[in-house]
């Protein structure tokens, strides 16, 4: 065989609560098969509509200690104060061996963890940072989702002043003023949708 199997980039995606960085990774998931998407740990109970597996790994607090304390986490986070987030690490770095392009959705305290593993592992990564188009309509996005009480929306937004102030630690930013274009701004970032890749 002549393919030349280098290992593919890992391209990470954060930015604030609601700036839609799930329906950007769902519409890349539709639209961009070739992309593998991480399904992240989390103690949190599912919403409405999402599937265990798919949207995320749905674990008890108990199995998510094991699994940090067996070191098959990539990264993890406390989110909003309340749960849990994570990476499991097994299957990226599968993926990443295998030539696949892989991209993780995940929180700035995520992202910053994924990018001290990465320089220690002297692996390749692209950070993107997705943007509201400004404050007021992250305000109305996060209103208008309506899956949170005052109390929560008020620690989301505080959360959110403090991820858009981190947006220089970041590679690229992505404005999501448009679902698709944002889309397909982030598959060209990370070099994929073009016909073949150039060998190098």
């Amino acid at each position: 065989m002549s393919s030349s199997t280098a290992p593919a980039r890992l391209t990470v995606l954060a930015g604030p609560t609601a700036v839609g960085k799930g329906t950007v990774s769902a519409d890349v998931r539709t639209r961009y098969p070739q992309v593998w998407l991480s399904v992240s740990a989390t103690t949190r109970a599912p919403r409405p509509g999402e599937v265990d597996g798919v949207h995320y790994l749905f674990v008890t607090p108990e199995e998510f200690d094991r699994m940090v304390d067996a070191g098959e986490m990539l990264e993890w986070a406390v989110v909003h104060g309340r749960n849990r987030y994570g990476t499991p690490r097994r299957p990226v770095e599968e993926k990443l061996a295998a030539g696949v392009p892989v991209l993780l959705e995940i929180d700035l305290q995520g992202a910053r963890q994924v990018r001290e593993a990465t320089q220690a592992a002297g692996l390749e990564a692209l950070f993107v940072f997705l943007a509201p188009p400004s404050f007021d309509e992250l305000v109305r996005r996060l209103v208008g989702r309506g899956t949170e009480d005052e109390e929560e929306r008020t620690r989301r937004l505080e959360t959110a002043r403090v991820e858009l102030a981190c947006e220089n630690e970041f590679d690229v930013t992505i404005v999501n003023d448009d679902v698709h274009r944002a889309t397909d701004e982030l598959v060209s970032v990370m070099g994929v949708g073009r016909s073949a890749p150039v060998a190098g």
